[in-house]
């Protein structure tokens, strides 16, 4: 029996999968990238490094901020190059901001239809008006927090080596307090409608890895962590993860030392760090009843509710955080241009990213390595779905399809990200 999808839509990039079982033994499950490589990191080498976070960030306009946070902390960590509390606090900002409208876009947009039966978006909208509006208020609320702070929505303009080239003013941090206070409230509406949500049952032990700082659930910085026991510098990411390409495939996917796939993402981060969240978002995870470590790959999108919940709570304690410091300390003052090599990691909505740079005395790149989220689950996801597809081969070839788009979907892979 061969499956075949030529296309999955409602996932950033294109892509198809195909399966091939043999008497009820799954003997071949590949995700198909049908998107043209990128050479983001050739055309980096050469340039200056003040070229390096604008172009990165156009691998994606989902999320240009993670991409633009990790490239300009990676040329700051080569050059030995410090920044103010309150740039760092504005940057997490800017990726509390990525989070909010990165989640709400998959969670609503993308995936919802595939656990309500409805083939169509538009019956989405007509079938739940209000909580398309919530979920757009919501999307809305991080897309702000990035323009005000970002200077526009997609690819930012004010961060950049050093600090910021421009910092928002008081009035704007209350107009984004007030805002947030809103969102929050409607977050709590939002959650409970997808707990009202019927997810398969599935599950495969695996490994996760995320961030992990002191005292806070990390999205900017610290050490690599995973559950099995793994806990790092960023430095040392690519001596414990390896980049491998297949033959005939345009992306390079990555594997643990172990030579095992591993996950990345909501779903690996609230595991790793459930602990860690912020009362609200504690309280509406206690409330799903799952018992962690979770292993059901479906259950990543409420992981992402629990994390849009969680982010406007952070957003908000950073913001009234803010208000009491001086913004001017966050811009960019004088540094040394120097040789150096360095290495930054962020999370992103779909996971870790990580980059790698090295730089000549002049400031121009020499190197550049780029690891995104879906690079690093593509080979996890295929394995999940070697073992999920025997549990829906008595279903007609339009219900099978329609199982593997929706477990696809519920990775939220991001194809532009992977063939960088």
């Amino acid at each position: 029996m061969q499956i075949k999808l030529n296309h999955i839509n409602k996932i950033e990039g294109h892509a198809g999968f195909m399966a091939s079982v043999l008497s009820g033994d799954v003997k071949s499950a590949k995700i198909e990238v049908k998107e043209g490589i990128r050479l983001i990191e050739g055309i980096l080498v050469g340039r200056h490094y003040t070229d390096m976070p604008i172009v990165a960030q156009r691998i994606c306009g989902i999320c240009p901020v993670v991409h633009n946070l990790t490239s300009i902390k990676s040329i700051e960590n080569a050059m030995g190059v410090r920044v103010s509390n309150e740039a760092v606090n504005l940057r997490k900002l800017l990726e509390l901001g990525q989070i909010i409208h990165s989640h709400c876009l998959h969670l609503f947009f993308l995936s919802l239809a595939d656990f309500l039966d409805i083939d169509n978006d538009l019956k989405l909208v007509e079938k739940y008006p209000e909580e398309t509006q919530k979920a757009i208020k919501l999307r809305e609320y991080g897309m702000e927090i990035v323009k005000i702070i970002g200077g526009r929505v997609v690819h930012p303009l004010t961060n950049e080596v050093g600090g910021f080239k421009k910092v928002p003013k008081i009035e704007e941090v209350q107009k984004l307090i007030k805002q947030g206070e809103e969102a929050l409230s409607t977050a709590f509406e939002v959650a409970e409608f997808f707990k009202g949500i019927k997810l398969p049952r599935f599950e495969r032990e695996t490994e996760y890895v995320c961030m992990d700082a002191r005292g806070e659930y990390a999205i900017y910085d610290g050490d690599l962590i995973s559950n099995k026991g793994l806990h790092i510098p960023v430095l040392k990411f690519e001596k414990n993860f390896h980049e491998f390409q297949r033959p005939k495939e345009v992306i390079k996917r990555v594997e643990s030392d172990g030579k095992t796939s591993y996950m990345v993402g909501a779903i690996a981060r609230v595991n790793n760090h459930h602990k860690k969240l912020n009362p609200k978002a504690k309280q509406y995870l206690d409330s799903l009843g799952f018992s962690l470590p979770d292993y059901n790959p479906f259950h990543n999108v409420l992981y992402q509710m629990v994390e849009v919940v969680h982010s406007i709570e952070e957003s908000l304690r950073m913001l009234r955080l803010l208000i009491n410091s001086n913004l001017e300390n966050a811009l960019t003052k004088k540094y040394e241009v120097r040789e150096g090599s360095g290495a930054a990691a962020v999370e992103a909505p779909r996971g870790t990213l990580y980059y790698h740079v090295d730089i000549d005395s002049k400031g121009y790149v020499k190197n550049v390595n780029i690891i995104s989220p879906t690079a690093q689950f593509l080979s996890h996801l295929e394995d999940d779905i070697r073992k999920y597809l025997p549990e829906i081969l008595n279903l007609s070839d339009k219900d099978k399809e329609k199982k593997m788009r929706a477990f696809i979907r519920a990775y939220d892979p991001c194809i532009s990200c992977a063939v960088h």
